[in-house]
């Protein structure tokens, strides 16, 4: 009998004319077709560029932690439940459930919020970029000479607005990410010759920064920006940053001694220009990563994998499991809720809006309704007290990710920048290295 013809996945090669990007979670190759001369299909046509690095911001693998199946939190018996409660309590004492006030505006959006043809949604979306672009100024962040990297960019929005507020300062760049394909993107508008844009297809997760030129060649301080960077994501933008970024940077720091004098001489001079009235003009010393500005969105979508508060979870005694039923619970805060006399007199003019403006973004206005919903609530807890477990499941993961900045040299914090009206995903994480005058961290 005849051998049977070996399957692509088996040869280790894509079929023919079908696209080459291994998709890791199905264990075999794209199956989309590609175009004439290209190795990758659309989706997966940023895996063809040298800044793609598989799984570079994915974190490390480990099987033992991840169970290969857990019970729905509908199917959860209540003293399970109330056990998980009862954990998720004990690892909160002592943190501050009350973040701080930093709902602010900016000039450059003066005109635009005060639009008489704004709907609903697209004032909505104007007041939280808004206070996102005052706290990037607030922290000093805008500025010459640096490139932000907008993630999870969608059209391009937030990163329009910083461009429009630094007027016409020089070198400045912005990346704008984004794995899937847009519609209606404002980058390709800007035509300044002090700023350039750029846009990148690609998955956070296998984004190398310090494969870009720009960020390679120029050495421009980075800003890393994001307006609902959805679960997952926050945690992959985080270490591509600060992990995979800032380390291979400060690592390639490490110069011969005739480099270093030469680069001495360089430092003395940016002083001496420094000392006669540049300061704005001139950093005092390069930093890969200059901030970290981030709105914090879908936590019931975040992943035990790439989640970057392992450790914090670990020395709390909590594990993969503990995560994967809070993340879950974490939709409590927004879920099962009321429709606020605000939203429930303008649901069609919303709902109309959202098709018209934005829909690609987590706005969460309040009336969305997850995957743990009503349907999964349990009845013993009121509407309140899964209020409250929710937002604490949504703090404590994020006191994780505080936790790990904290120990990669970043002064962190968390702040309120919305209002809960505007946006019951109302919570900015700020951070600046430790050298730089820092924000407060939370407790």
């Amino acid at each position: 009998m005849a051998a049977s013809a070996p399957t692509p996945h088996a040869t280790g090669f894509p079929a023919e004319g079908r696209c080459g990007y291994y998709v890791e979670k199905k264990k075999r190759f794209c199956r989309m077709v590609v175009a004439a001369g290209k190795r990758f299909c659309g989706e997966h046509a940023g895996a063809a560029e040298d800044f793609f690095i598989q799984d570079i911001n994915a974190g490390l693998k480990d099987e033992a932690e991840i169970p290969e199946q857990l019970i729905p939190i509908s199917s959860l018996s209540e003293e399970h439940l109330e056990s998980l409660i009862k954990k998720l309590r004990k690892a909160s004492e002592g943190l501050n459930s009350t973040l701080k006030d930093q709902i602010m505006s900016h000039p450059a959006l003066h005109d635009a919020l005060n639009d008489p043809k704004n709907g609903d949604s697209a004032t909505k979306h104007l007041k939280q970029q808004a206070s996102i672009l005052g706290n990037i100024e607030k922290l000093k962040l805008l500025g010459p000479r640096r490139c932000f990297v907008e993630f999870g960019a969608g059209k391009g929005k937030l990163s329009h607005w910083v461009d429009i507020a630094l007027k016409d300062a020089e070198k400045v760049h912005f990346i704008l990410v984004e794995k899937m394909t847009t519609r209606f993107k404002v980058d390709g508008k800007h035509r300044k010759k002090n700023s350039v844009f750029e846009r990148l297809q690609i998955d956070i997760q296998h984004l190398c920064l310090n494969k870009i030129p720009v960020l390679s060649k120029e050495k421009l301080p980075v800003v890393g920006i994001g307006k609902h960077l959805c679960g997952v994501a926050t945690d992959l933008a985080l270490r591509c940053l600060v992990e995979t970024y800032a380390a291979s940077c400060e690592e390639s720091n490490e110069e011969p001694l005739a480099k270093r004098i030469k680069n001495d001489k360089t430092e003395k001079e940016i002083n001496t220009l420094a000392k006669e009235g540049n300061e704005k003009s001139v950093p005092e010393k390069w930093t890969p990563v200059a901030g970290i500005v981030i709105a914090l969105c879908c936590h019931h979508r975040c992943d035990w994998r790439h989640y970057v508060g392992k450790e914090y979870f670990k020395a709390l005694g909590l594990g993969a499991v503990e995560f994967h039923y809070f993340q879950r619970m974490s939709s409590w805060a927004t879920c099962g809720m009321r429709k606020t006399s605000l939203e429930a007199s303008n649901i069609t003019t919303t709902r109309q809006d959202h098709q018209n403006d934005d829909s690609e973004e987590h706005d969460d206005g309040g009336y969305r309704i997850t995957d743990d919903s009503s349907e999964s609530l349990p009845g013993f807890l009121t509407v309140g007290e899964k209020k409250k477990i929710g937002h604490l499941c949504k703090l404590l993961i994020d006191q994780g990710r505080i936790k790990y900045l904290q120990h990669k040299g970043f002064s962190p914090a968390l702040q309120y920048y919305t209002d809960p009206l505007v946006s019951l995903e109302n919570v900015l994480l700020t951070a600046l290295p430790n050298h730089s005058s820092s924000p407060e961290t939370t407790a």
